[in-house]
């Protein structure tokens, strides 16, 4: 099997469903995913699909603001940790190439950011009360 770089949105629903797919059966990450999901995972998947076809193909499909929903998940470091490495080798077994590398480091961004602004949000929660 030839691995290729990341062109089309067949290569990003290959990547969003094989990532998911792993998500939804980890054991540390998983329940949390399942939980706020519950059964709209196609839904999810298809919204999934256009977050990463505009980020990594520049093809803007994709209109919304990705943190809110994430704001109160029961999420720390150690989570995102858990995503990045999930993510990183799902990218890493079905891909190569420039388009590859982005989404692992766009991918990290998102983490340490989503990271960043739970926490604060947190935090200003437990001042304010």
């Amino acid at each position: 099997m030839v691995i290729l770089d990341i062109t089309t949105i067949e290569d990003i629903k290959l990547l969003v469903n094989t990532f998911y797919a792993k998500v939804q059966k980890d054991e540390l990450i998983g329940s949390i995913f399942n939980e706020k999901i519950q059964g709209r995972w196609p839904e999810h998947l298809e919204k999934m699909y256009r977050f990463w076809q505009t980020i990594l193909l520049e093809e803007h499909t994709y209109s919304g603001s990705p943190f809110p929903p994430h704001k109160h998940l029961p999420v720390d470091q150690s989570h995102f940790n858990r995503w990045m490495e999930i993510f990183t080798k799902t990218v890493d077994g079905l891909f190569i190439g420039i388009v590859a590398e982005e989404a692992k480091v766009r991918a990290a961004n998102m983490a340490y950011m989503f990271n960043y602004k739970i926490e604060y949000f947190r935090n200003a929660e437990k001042t304010s009360k």
